[in-house]
């Protein structure tokens, strides 16, 4: 179905994910390929890669001579992340994997890194454990989590649409993306044998395409918007979306688009 905006529906959420991610992903995984120093040839791992935004930005840096994997416990981001995959190097191994026990072989990657996925690890230290385990000694980490969620007016809107749309339990889980404080990042790290450790904050101004439509349509790409469209169906969706947008109205130019900061904290170590 199709509102006044324009938005409809369609395709799987990691498709709308794939989508709909990108504008406010594409920064940060910069950042992180940055943290690492990747070089021609290198040998890198995109842990919980999603639809592989890490990887083909990785792929594009270490070249022909260089080796990219992803691994996700996500099948179907796993499906689309191996559709998009560039074929102009080497195709991109994308591997269905839990963090928690990779696929690799010891010291298979000069570096790893993780976009957005650490903070929703059930097991923190089993995973970094298991990265420490895939990475040569001296290779590099970097991975991003989102900071404090008041920090972030995008999400600030969401959270009140989720809690509005979904209620007070599904708001709840929400705050689950923002579980990536330097404190907990930092000291599970350094417990997996991480040496350097550091966590600073990043922030891009994100530029956005009009909000009426794109609002629904990121919501529509999480768990969270699945959830309500699960419980409430389309049109609960579409509400929300219309939340979403109401509460950036300050933000909001006369043509509905938007730039909007995002910020994160960046965590970095050397194995």
């Amino acid at each position: 179905m199709a509102d006044e905006s324009g938005f409809q529906l369609k395709g799987s959420a990691p498709e709308r994910y794939e989508r709909y991610a990108a504008p406010f992903m594409a920064p940060f995984v910069e950042a992180i390929l940055d943290a690492v120093d990747l070089y021609p040839g290198a040998k890198v791992l995109d842990l919980a890669c999603g639809t592989g935004f890490a990887a083909r930005a990785a792929a594009a840096r270490v070249g022909p001579a260089g080796r990219v994997s992803g691994a996700d416990i996500n099948t179907g981001m796993i499906g689309v992340a191996a559709e998009y995959a560039p074929r102009m190097y080497p195709d991109i191994e994308f591997t269905v994997a839990p963090a928690e026990r990779l696929p690799y072989e010891d010291a298979a990657f000069d570096a790893v890194v993780c976009q957005q996925g650490v903070q929703f690890f059930p097991d923190l230290d089993a995973a970094f454990a298991e990265t420490a385990r895939v990475m040569r000694p001296g290779g590099r980490f970097a991975a991003t989590a989102w900071a404090a969620r008041d920090l972030i007016p995008y999400f600030v809107a969401q959270y009140e649409a989720v809690e509005e749309h979904g209620g007070k339990e599904l708001a709840a889980d929400y705050e689950g993306a923002f579980s990536g404080t330097p404190e907990r990042l930092s000291a599970a790290l350094r417990g997996a044998g991480f040496h350097d450790v550091a966590v600073r904050q990043v922030t891009f101004g994100i530029p956005f395409p009009p909000l009426d439509a794109y609002a629904p349509g990121q919501l529509s790409s999480t768990s969270w918007g699945q959830a309500i469209v699960d419980t409430a169906g389309e049109d609960a969706l579409l509400r929300a979306g219309r939340t979403v947008h109401t509460r950036l109205a300050g933000h909001t130019a006369p043509d509905g688009t938007a730039t909007l900061p995002f910020t994160a904290n960046l965590l970095t170590g050397i194995r």
